[in-house]
C-alpha cells in the first residue's frame, strides 16, 4: 500500500452552517468551502457517518445530521475540489466517543453474529452509496474513540482510563471475552471496507493521544486477536491528552510496536479566549490556557507547526499527519451540537449552541485566519 500523506480537516457541520446562512470568505471574497481548502494545501477530509440521525418523529439531531445522503454529498464536493475522503463510521446514530457508543435504534436488541452482521452491511452500504457517486475513501475509520469499545453494551470493553491514564481493574477472563466480543464486530467492518474499497486504509481509533499505556493496553489486545487493520488513529487535544511530549513518545512507540503508520484524526487549538456571546465554550479560561500555547490566532498556528513537526519526526516515516476537527463551524443562528432530540438519544444533555467556535480556523463572521499559513507552511 502507497503510504499516505495527509492535511486533514473534518468538515462534516459544513451542510448545516451552510442551510442556516454561514459563508466563508478569504480576503474579504465569498469562496466555496472546499476550494477554499484545496488553496490553504488541504489534501484530506474527514467525514462522520451516522446510521438515522432523527428521532421517531423525524426530528434531526443537528450536529450535522450527518445521515448518508449528507455524507456522500459532501464527499463528492470534497472530490470535486481535488480532496480524499476519510471516512468515520460511528455505528450509531448520533455522537460516539469513550463516554457513549449508543447502538442504532434499528440495531436494539440484536447481539452476537445478527449485530456483527448489521455492522459489516452498514459498512458495504456506506461504501456502494460513495461509488455511486464516484467517491473511494482513501482511509475508512472503523469506529470512532473506541477506547472503550463501541456499540454498547455488546461490544463494550472494561474502562481503560482511570485517574493514572491507566487499565481499569478487570477480571481476566471478562476482559478477554469482552476483546474477543469487539475483535469480532471490528473484524466484520474491516473485511466490508477489503472488499468494497480494497485500496482504502482502515483506521481504528482512540481518544487521548498522550497516554501511551492506553495506546499500548488496547492495541495489545487487539492485535493477539488478529484485527486487520493498517493506520491507528489518535485524537490529541492540547488542552485534555497531555504534552506534545507525551504524545511524540506515544507516536513512535505504537508505530515501532505494532509496525503501523498513524495519524491524528482530531485536535484543534483556540485562536481567542471567548466564544460567542450567550454560548457555552468548551476551550475558554484555564483550559484554553492548557493547551500550552498563547490563546490567540498566532498561539493557533504556532500549535499546529508544532504538531505537523512531531507527527512528521516519527521514525520511519511512519506518521501520516493530521486532521484539524470542525475548523468550518461557524456559530450562525441555529447551529447546535445536538438538539433536544439527539441529548435525549445519547443521554448526553448540556447547553446547546456551538462550543466550538473560538477554535475554529475561521473567526465569528466567516473570515479565514492567519492560522491557515500553517498548512501553506508545511507542505
Amino acid at each position: 500500500m502507497t503510504r499516505l500523506r495527509i492535511t486533514g480537516v473534518d468538515v462534516s457541520m459544513t451542510r448545516e452552517v451552510e442551510e442556516l446562512g454561514g459563508r466563508y470568505r478569504s480576503g474579504g471574497v465569498e469562496r466555496d468551502l472546499f476550494a477554499l481548502l484545496a488553496e490553504n494545501g488541504v489534501d484530506t477530509v474527514r467525514l462522520r457517518l451516522w446510521v438515522d440521525p432523527y428521532d421517531e418523529d423525524g426530528a434531526p439531531y443537528l450536529g450535522g445530521t450527518n445521515d448518508l445522503p449528507t455524507t456522500v454529498a459532501l464527499a463528492r464536493r470534497a472530490a470535486d475540489a481535488g480532496l480524499q475522503l476519510l471516512l468515520d463510521l460511528h455505528y450509531s446514530d448520533f455522537w460516539t466517543d469513550p463516554k457513549k457508543q449508543t447502538v442504532p435504534k434499528a440495531w436494539r436488541g440484536l447481539d452476537g453474529p445478527a449485530l456483527e452482521d448489521r455492522v459489516a452491511e452498514h459498512t458495504a452500504e456506506a461504501l456502494r452509496a460513495l461509488a455511486d457517486v464516484g467517491v473511494v475513501p482513501a482511509l475508512v475509520q472503523v469506529g470512532n474513540e473506541i477506547t472503550n469499545g463501541m456499540l454498547w453494551p455488546y461490544g463494550a470493553v472494561p474502562r481503560f482510563l482511570d485517574q493514572e491514564r491507566r487499565f481499569a481493574d478487570a477480571d481476566p477472563a471478562e476482559r478477554a471475552d469482552a476483546f474477543d466480543r469487539l475483535a469480532r464486530l471490528l473484524g466484520r467492518g474491516v473485511a466490508a471496507v477489503r472488499e468494497g474499497a480494497p485500496a482504502a486504509a482502515v483506521v481504528l481509533h482512540l481518544d487521548f493521544g498522550g497516554a501511551n499505556d492506553l495506546y499500548r493496553g488496547w492495541f495489545d489486545e487487539i492485535t493477539a486477536r488478529g484485527v486487520d487493520f493498517d493506520v491507528i488513529g489518535l485524537s490529541y487535544y492540547p488542552y485534555w491528552h497531555g504534552t506534545l511530549d507525551d504524545l511524540a513518545t506515544n507516536l513512535a512507540d505504537v508505530a515501532a510496536r505494532y509496525d503501523k503508520d498513524v495519524l491524528v484524526v482530531e485536535t484543534a487549538c483556540a485562536h481567542r479566549p471567548d466564544g460567542p456571546d450567550g454560548v457555552t465554550t468548551i476551550a475558554t479560561g484555564d483550559v484554553a490556557l492548557a493547551s500550552g500555547f498563547p490563546v490567540t490566532v498566532q498561539g493557533q498556528q504556532d500549535f499546529l507547526v508544532a504538531l505537523t513537526r512531531v507527527v512528521a519526526e516519527v521514525p520511519g516515516g511512519r506518521g501520516l499527519g493530521h486532521v484539524y476537527w470542525e475548523p468550518a463551524w461557524l456559530p450562525v443562528p441555529g447551529t447546535s451540537w445536538a438538539s433536544p432530540a439527539g441529548m435525549r438519544y445519547g443521554d448526553d444533555v448540556a447547553d446547546p449552541g456551538n462550543p466550538w467556535a473560538n477554535q475554529a480556523l475561521f473567526d465569528f463572521e466567516g473570515n479565514a485566519l492567519a492560522s491557515w499559513d500553517a498548512y501553506r507552511s508545511t507542505r
